[in-house]
């Protein structure tokens, strides 16, 4: 069986940082990416960050320079560290992670999905 476990999330100031973990077990995702999505309540989940098997990272237009994504392929996991959060980042992140690489941006191009951690900052 699959599954993907976020932690890391929590209470943090404007201007602080965060570091998500995610742990895949059941398989690994050689061949897909594995990425970060955000949902904020009574708004659609976006995309913030993926990874390739690679390493390259691919981010959302509003994190760069802001937030970092690394895949740590030994131990199957993704990290996404977050620096200078700011309020409208409070959201529930999820880790997802794709048997194939395809539509990376978009939540139907990835198989698998954490429960989600809250992140909450605070103005």
């Amino acid at each position: 069986q699959v599954q993907l476990v976020e932690s890391g999330g929590g209470l943090v100031q404007a201007g602080g940082s965060l570091r998500l973990s995610c742990v895949g077990s059941g398989r690994t995702f050689s061949s897909g990416p594995m990425g970060w999505f955000r949902q904020a309540p009574g708004k659609e989940r976006e995309f913030v960050a993926a990874s390739t098997w690679g390493g390259t990272p691919y981010y959302a237009d509003s994190v760069k320079g802001r937030f970092t994504i690394a895949r740590d392929n030994a131990k199957n996991t993704v990290f996404l560290q977050m620096n200078s959060l700011e309020p409208e980042n409070t959201a529930v992140y999820y880790c997802a992670a794709s048997l194939i690489w395809r539509n990376y941006r978009n939540p139907i191009g990835y198989d698998y999905w954490g429960q989600g951690t809250q992140v909450t900052v605070s103005s």
